[in-house]
């Protein structure tokens, strides 16, 4: 039975899904394209079909990572599972990125992060996706954010994990470069994703992603890859004040959830990132006892968050004599988005803040403080 969390107590954490023998669900039901682009050529894993009336889950990976090394652990499952089947799933690879990618050619011009985004809308277009929830991690954060900036009616939700929306300022430029004399590409890597406490203290993910990193990415094409994050520039968006100019500020307007674990090196940019955007469609996500990459650390709690988050946006699973209905209502309870968490076993939804006793758990839509798994 799983330990009593800092505010909220979700359900026991279920094993990954795996195949016979062991195969990654993710594996199955899918079909790799390459899509040419303006900025390129773009690697990308379908997993089903799209569907006219529901949007494709589209994901977007960190530096470091490539899609499998990003989401396999979340998207294997069990609940995250339980949301899936209802959706396609479309995995962005970041160029040069993928498993078995050829190494640049000298001379090859990586594209910007702005260049990034500018192509996912042709790649949908392509598929015929016509609108995506988004989950990204990092840089994929970053990406998404732009292209949702950019095509706002392409994306109804977005799921941002260690979002940064700052440029990399003056300092950050010189440290970066003051250690690259003393560490190498794979050191400042592993330092954007754990703490300074995680690397010494969590081994066994520690040593398995540092090979990964190592080994399974031409570390020329991630160089590229972290140089053009590293280049970035700030985000351009505003939090609107409510009856003023919420029409006129540049910020996202679909629902988002910002996710970062307590421990995470990204704590404070996500925080300075969730001061930025509309309190009314925006929820902070805090996960105790976590800190880098929560979607592999713990993706039984994010796999629930994203099911209400989907849930909240009006994606509601209605079990009728064991069939399965999605329906889209135009609110499913008072305050579009929010919704009471039913009890299963000993889970329950009840905060330990005496001031936020009777609150609902908000996933999208309405005004509340950041929430603490």
């Amino acid at each position: 039975m799983m330990e009593e969390l800092h505010d909220v107590q979700l359900t026991e954490i279920k094993p990954l899904l795996t195949g016979q023998n062991g195969r990654n669900l993710q594996d199955f039901d899918c079909q790799e394209h390459d899509v040419e682009t303006a900025h390129g050529v773009l690697h990308v894993t379908m997993r089903g079909v799209a569907r006219g009336n529901r949007p494709t889950i589209l994901t977007y990976h960190d530096v470091g990572l490539n899609h499998k090394s990003c989401f396999n652990s979340l998207f294997n499952y069990e609940d995250m599972q339980e949301v899936t089947q209802h959706f396609s799933v479309l995995h962005v690879d970041a160029p040069g990125q993928q498993e078995n990618a050829p190494v640049f050619p000298t001379g090859y011009q990586y594209p910007t992060m702005d260049e990034l985004a500018e192509m996912l809308p042709s790649v949908l277009k392509q598929l015929q996706v016509k609108s995506v929830i988004g989950i990204g991690v990092g840089a994929g954060a970053y990406v998404l954010t732009k292209l949702s900036l950019n095509e706002p009616t392409l994306v109804e939700g977005l799921v941002l994990i260690d979002i940064d929306p700052c440029a990399k300022g003056w300092m950050d430029w010189a440290t970066s470069k003051l250690s690259g004399w003393t560490s190498n590409l794979v050191d400042l890597i592993m330092g954007h994703h754990f703490s300074t406490d995680e690397l010494t203290e969590n081994q066994e993910i520690v040593q398995t992603y540092r090979l990964h990193i190592s080994q399974d990415v031409p570390l020329d094409n991630l160089a590229m890859f972290y140089n053009s994050y590293s280049s970035r520039t700030e985000l351009q968006i505003e939090r609107p004040i409510p009856g003023l100019n919420e029409s006129a500020v540049i910020t996202l307007r679909c629902p988002s959830l910002l996710v970062v674990g307590d421990t995470s090196p990204a704590v404070d940019v996500v925080v300075e990132c969730n001061s930025r955007l509309n309190p009314t469609k925006t929820t902070l996500l805090k996960m105790a006892d976590c800190g880098g990459l929560p979607q592999v650390v713990q993706p039984g709690k994010l796999a629930e968050a994203f099911k209400y988050f989907v849930q909240g946006m009006g994606y509601s699973e209605l079990n009728t004599n064991g069939s399965h209905l999605f329906l889209k209502p135009s609110n499913l309870c008072p305050g579009f988005g929010s919704l009471r968490r039913k009890p299963k076993g000993r889970s329950h939804s009840t905060f330990n803040d005496p001031n936020l006793l009777n609150q609902k758990v908000c996933v999208c839509a309405c005004v509340c403080p950041a929430l603490r798994f």
